[in-house]
């Protein structure tokens, strides 16, 4: 390794050409001159020193995946140039090299050769690599017969032994179930301990809080901030802008498919008038949809999160006493959840819908479908004036009783 630099970029950029495609005489496209361009990075300059944790945050579309890419070796710059000092592993999109057909011992060797290790490595690393997949049993079989989280546990796992100087991590966390996520935490834990040099990119901004030492905002593919952990927060306040209400009244365009499309969501106080919301405020969130089938059995499920990414609750309408567990027919429905006051603290908050099909297939999916501010009564917080910590504030019933009338004891209070 050359110094103590890591990775070294100058003036990167990448430039996709969109637009209609030519037809060559042996069947391979090419863009048209007429097409279209985007700029998926632009001028992005840095440098990144041996040992260093980096997050890269930014919206979709920010241009971080791009970044990896390249980085990565998968698809080279249009301008200015990337330096790479010592050996890289990429988990970029797990799973990739794996072939269905063949068993996941097969696929272990296999896709360790893609991501460069030698057989001698694959061979003394395969028993931790099986046992942290949790696949032992069925290490044999084809892998087209793992369900989805055994064929993401065993790809991470090959990734994940690689042993590089370099780590590039692209998203991993969005897979799997939350115990395999925490797993995943503590394997990239080990990695920074053992004084890597990691880039890694993610929507959870606990993780990145957690492991990064340092943050890169991308937006728009450029630079808008670099530096320590507060750049989490300086991207929170200015991304999540408030969006109480959302409406699209053309069914053709509104957003959905042809399963079901969603016409109206909102976050109110429950009485009143107004979107004023404080830690006291009960709130109504309604979501309006047409459900374009027939015969399916529909679900929502919100998850709120708050500024950091935390997931402060999940709800879902499994109370809900006229339509739970009958099937819905054609047409346009209202579902609305009331929230409860003196249960969120005071901060900003994200709500992700999904509209889910018997229990199984996700219809529609919006990540940030209302975005609204909650604010500090100012009630009932006593001689406390800092900010009350946690995600929820609930005021609990509380109940003090005197068991017994006397004098103090002998010596107390001296």
């Amino acid at each position: 390794m050359r110094g103590d630099v890591a990775i070294r970029c100058h003036g990167l950029g990448k430039q996709y050409r969109l637009g209609p495609r030519q037809r060559s005489a042996i069947g391979f496209g090419r863009p048209t001159a007429q097409g279209a361009t985007l700029w998926a990075l632009r001028d992005v300059s840095f440098e990144v020193s041996a040992g260093e944790i980096v997050g890269i945050i930014g919206a979709n579309g920010a241009g971080k995946s791009t970044l990896l890419k390249i980085l990565s070796r998968i698809t080279a710059p249009t301008e200015g140039q990337a330096e790479i000092h010592g050996r890289v592993g990429s988990l970029l999109e797990v799973g990739t090299g794996f072939h269905p057909e063949l068993t996941g011992r097969e696929n272990v060797y296999l896709n360790g050769a893609i991501l460069g290790m030698r057989k001698a490595e694959i061979e003394a690393k395969f028993d931790e690599i099986v046992a942290f997949a949790e696949v032992e049993r069925f290490v044999d079989a084809p892998v087209k017969h793992y369900s989805s989280g055994m064929y993401v546990r065993l790809a991470f796992a090959v990734a994940a032994h690689l042993d590089p100087e370099i780590m590039l991590i692209d998203e991993v966390l969005a897979v799997g179930d939350a115990r395999f996520q925490r797993k995943c935490v503590g394997k990239i834990g080990d990695s920074v301990r053992t004084g890597r040099t990691v880039f890694f990119v993610s929507h959870n901004m606990v993780a990145v809080q957690n492991l990064c030492t340092r943050v890169i905002w991308l937006d728009g593919g450029r630079i808008v901030d670099d530096g320590d952990r507060r750049v989490i927060a300086r991207y929170a306040a200015n991304t999540l802008t408030s969006r109480h209400q959302r409406s699209w009244p053309d069914v053709a365009t509104a957003p959905g498919g042809d399963a079901v499309r969603v016409t109206r969501a909102s976050v109110r106080p429950a009485a009143g008038s107004g979107h004023e919301i404080t830690t006291s405020t009960d709130l109504l969130l309604e979501f309006e949809y047409w459900n374009l089938g027939s015969g399916a059995h529909l679900n929502l499920s919100l998850h709120v999160y708050d500024e950091q990414g935390v997931l402060a609750f999940n709800t879902a309408p499994v109370n809900e006493a006229e339509w739970h567990g009958r099937a819905f027919p054609q047409g346009r429905f209202l579902s609305a959840c009331r929230v409860p006051g003196d249960l969120l603290n005071e901060g900003v908050y994200r709500i992700e819908l999904l509209v889910v099909k018997d229990q199984a297939t996700v219809l529609f999916r919006d990540d940030g479908i209302l975005v609204f501010e909650v604010r500090d009564a100012g009630q009932g917080r006593g001689a406390w004036y800092g900010r009350v910590p946690g995600v929820v504030r609930p005021n609990l019933e509380w109940r003090t009783t005197c068991l017994e009338r006397s004098e103090a004891p002998a010596g107390a209070g001296r």
